[in-house]
């Protein structure tokens, strides 16, 4: 295999990366983005280099400290030695730089071979390792392997704007190459990761990028034009607009968020996809579950989780979530759950989803609302799981009906 020429600059702002996301806690997208804002002198090919690389060293870390044989940590002179070891594990040459002198003759197949066990090998932390089997068994070690493979970029056509042949000749024209996928037919395929800011289509609102697993969570829900529809935790609103165009632009729909910035950054989409129908409401407004109380046909309830279905795109996550943040998130989900299926009309749909993996905050909080008082008249139509060995993320989502 052909080694990649490297420099020092570029392979330096790979380990800053590396310095503030593991020292400072700091999502890896978010220290990407700030240091290709800081260094304009960066070429396409040096940003690239610097996001690739800082991406993979994060989504291999617990295996790449285990074949260098230490405990990890942000000092610069042993992150220059893990790049070394991730260097010669990726199958490249090391340059002749007097700081890889140290790890240069190490065998990397052997020390490979020493190492055992999914944690380790699939690099999560231990105690998600033994969480996540203890909740999916066997199916782990597979999902564990899946989600190690970074995923592609995939956009959804806005049938309110556009075609899929018509974004399919615009992506083509702009020398991109995209497919349609095979189950969710406005679902594009990207081939790469390219920047999409800048194309017409996306300025116009001919489509957005949102991954094809998040896009069958909509039409899940499947609201018919002119109903009252509540998106209760919206989010930026990739949902809300697919929910938007499912209603062909005609009804209401209200879309709430406990995160009132947010709400800023949907009102922007909203107005760029030609949604006339959106309303957005703050969870803190006084009165409000009062004020909307069984007023909606349909609520998505797509709730705050652990994210460990979109580790694919979040790499991060193996290493920033920790076990007292799903015992507050599985708090969090009852209570939204509890208190806002009570938005829902007599005879009204609502479906409860997450971007997680397991199984306690998908199926375990579904089972334990319907044993509680609020869910008494509730009933579950069904459930279905969106596995990341089989799409690019993660889902779990379940259609319950509100009884008389």
């Amino acid at each position: 295999m052909a080694t990649p020429k490297i420099f020092p600059n570029t392979v330096a702002g790979v380990l800053e990366a590396l310095e503030m996301s593991f020292g400072k806690g700091l999502y890896a997208d978010k220290v990407v983005e700030k240091l290709l804002r800081q260094n304009k002198k960066w070429g396409s090919r040096d940003r690239s280099f610097v996001a690739e690389h800082t991406y993979e060293m994060v989504r291999w870390w617990g295996l790449l400290w285990g074949l260098l044989g230490q405990e990890p940590t942000t000092k610069r002179k042993d992150l220059q030695k893990l790049f070394g070891i991730y260097w010669l594990w990726r199958g490249y040459e090391l340059p002749d730089w007097p700081k890889f002198d140290a790890i240069r003759d190490v065998n990397i197949d052997e020390r490979l071979s020493s190492l055992s066990g999914t944690a380790i090998l699939e690099s999560y932390s231990e105690w998600f390792d033994i969480e996540a089997r203890a909740q999916l068994g066997s199916k782990w070690d597979t999902i564990a392997k899946a989600m190690n493979i970074p995923n592609s970029v995939n956009l959804r056509v806005n049938v309110l704007k556009s075609t899929t042949q018509e974004v399919l000749d615009e992506l083509e024209a702009a020398g991109l190459k995209a497919t349609v996928h095979p189950i969710f037919p406005e679902a594009l395929l990207l081939t790469g990761r390219p920047r999409l800011n800048n194309l017409e289509g996306f300025k116009t609102g001919k489509f957005e990028v949102q991954d094809a697993g998040s896009q069958s969570i909509a039409p899940y829900l499947s609201p018919k034009p002119g109903s009252i529809v509540i998106d209760a935790c919206a989010g930026a609103g990739g949902k809300t607009l697919h929910l938007g165009a499912l209603m062909q632009n005609k009804g209401t729909l209200i879309a709430m968020d406990v995160e009132g910035r947010k709400l800023g950054e949907l009102q922007k989409r909203t107005q760029r996809s030609g949604l006339s129908i959106v309303k957005t409401r703050a969870w803190e407004e006084p009165g409000i579950l009062e004020e909307l109380s069984n007023i909606a046909d349909y609520v998505l309830l797509d709730v705050p989780c652990s994210g460990t279905g979109v580790i694919k795109r979040e790499p991060d996550t193996k290493w920033k979530l920790q076990p007292e943040h799903l015992e507050r998130l599985e708090s969090v989900q009852f209570s939204i759950i509890r208190d806002y299926s009570n938005l829902l009309k007599i005879g009204g749909t609502m479906v409860y989803a997450t971007c997680s993996i397991l199984p306690k905050e998908n199926r375990h909080q579904v089972d334990a609302f319907l044993a509680h008082p609020a869910g008494a008249q509730f009933e579950l139509l069904e459930d279905q799981t969106v596995d990341p060995s089989e799409h690019n993320d993660g889902f779990y989502m379940a259609r319950l009906r509100k009884l008389a």
